[in-house]
This record gives structure tokens, sequence and C-alpha cells, in this order.
């Protein structure tokens, strides 16, 4: 099942998607905390304008450097454990709304990847038990300023910009995350094509390990990591994050004086 967040022009509703993506039935309720139903009313997704799936009501989890060949990329080792870090949830930007590039950073580069929808509240959760508490998966780009990241040290600010974690372009419920193929173009060009099967840790062990340090909420977003071939965006490129099963995050970058 595909659920999308969207507009008509007057409040934000949610819808069912079917398969090839083209048309959006709305449903009643709030699909983490209250039973849905179908209106009858239907829309053509290009009629819509695409939310952000979620709006996580706590928190952003990240995950650094979770793939063998990024981390090498970036010149650090990997870890043996998965590397945390929070994002404020004033950064999610929802499908086709612009990515706002700081002053502070001439450094901005894309990173795309597997976001994990929590659908109920958690804690110590096992991993053969991360299924039932898992509510769905949608397409993340974890927007990083390069140069703050080194600078600062720790990457509250350099992940944590308004504007920079947008995510969609909707939440598919029914997901093997096994291997998944995973494609980010910037200007239609391929940048990284990867697959979740080369996760060091895998969704079960991630949420998991979250688990254990943090309570998880309904509508918590845990970044699963992303694949080798992260890069700098530039004003006025697109980026696209591509995952098999669930479809395609476009965003524009844009300067903050533009």
């Amino acid at each position: 099942m595909r659920i999308a967040r969207y507009t008509t022009g007057e409040d934000p509703t949610y819808g069912l998607v079917d398969g090839a993506g083209e048309k959006i039935a709305r449903i009643s309720g709030d699909p983490l905390y209250q039973p849905i139903s179908l209106t009858g009313e239907t829309s053509m997704v290009e009629e819509v304008r695409l939310l952000a799936p979620v709006i996580p009501r706590s928190k952003v989890i990240g995950i650094g450097r979770n793939y063998a060949e990024h981390a090498r990329e970036m010149g650090g080792e990997t870890p043996a454990e998965p590397l945390m870090f929070l994002i404020p949830n004033t950064a999610v930007v929802g499908p086709g709304d612009p990515v706002v590039m700081p002053p502070q950073s001439t450094n901005v580069h894309y990173e795309g990847e597997l976001a994990v929808v929590i659908g109920r509240m958690c804690k110590d959760v096992a991993p053969e038990d991360v299924a039932r508490v898992v509510f769905g998966y949608t397409c993340a780009n974890d927007v990083t300023a390069r140069d703050l990241q080194r600078s600062d040290g720790q990457w509250a600010r350099a992940k944590g910009f308004d504007t920079f974690c947008p995510l969609g372009p909707w939440i598919e419920t029914e997901l093997d995350t096994s291997s998944v193929r995973l494609r980010t173009r910037r200007d239609e060009e391929v940048v990284q094509d990867g697959t979740t099967g080369d996760m060091i840790h895998d969704v079960a062990h991630l949420v998991s390990y979250a688990s254990q340090a943090f309570t998880l909420l309904p509508g918590d977003v845990i970044l699963t990591g992303t694949p080798e071939g992260v890069g700098p965006v530039e004003a006025g490129q697109r980026v696209e994050v591509q995952i098999e099963g669930i479809g395609t995050l476009s965003n524009p970058f844009v300067r903050h004086d533009d």
C-alpha cells in the first residue's frame, strides 16, 4: 500500500496511490494514529501537490557510513556499530520543494537514502520484532553541508538546516528491503547506483539499535545511510532519488539569496 500526504489547495490530507503512481484515492483519518477509510474522492497525482509523507513529531535519526564504499570515499573507517546522529524535524520538506542552500556553506552534497518510518511507540525492540513497529518506507535525500560537517566536528548543523531532509513521494508499507536498488540523479546524470543489500547494518539492526538509545514514536524517521557516489550540488540543479518499489523523490536546489 502506498500512502501519500497531499493538498489540492486546501488543508493537507492523505490518500492511497495506485500501483502506477498515477491516481490517488482520498482517505479519512490519519494512517499513523487513526483508522482510515476511503472517501470516494479520487484525483490524478499530477493534479495535486504532494507533501512530505510524514512530518516527524519527534525526530529524524540519521545513520552515517552504513555502506563500506561510501565510508571509503569519505576517507573514514567503517564503524563497528551504527553511527547515529539527529536531524531536527524542521529540516523535512516534500517532493518538489526547493532545498535552500545556506550562505554558511559553499559545498552542499546530495545523499540518496532509504528512509524507515516508525508506526508504533517502541523501546528496546529485538531485530526479529522490527517488522511489527515499522509503518513503511520512503525515499530521502540526506543533504549535507560537507564543509561544515568537517569544520564543526559534529553533524547537527551540517545536516540540520531547514529543507535539508526531503522525504517522499509517499510511504510504501510493503517492501522487502534486503536488496532494493537505489539510484540518485543530478540533472539526469546517474551519480549513485547501489543496493540496500550493500548496507553494513540492515534495517532490522538499525531500528533495533536506535530503539536501545531512544524511545521511537509513530512518525519517527530513520535514514539508513547512503551508497558511494555522493557529490556537490549547485544552485539551479535538481536531484532525484529513485528507490525500487517506492518511487522517485525530486527536489530543486536554490541559493538562500536567489
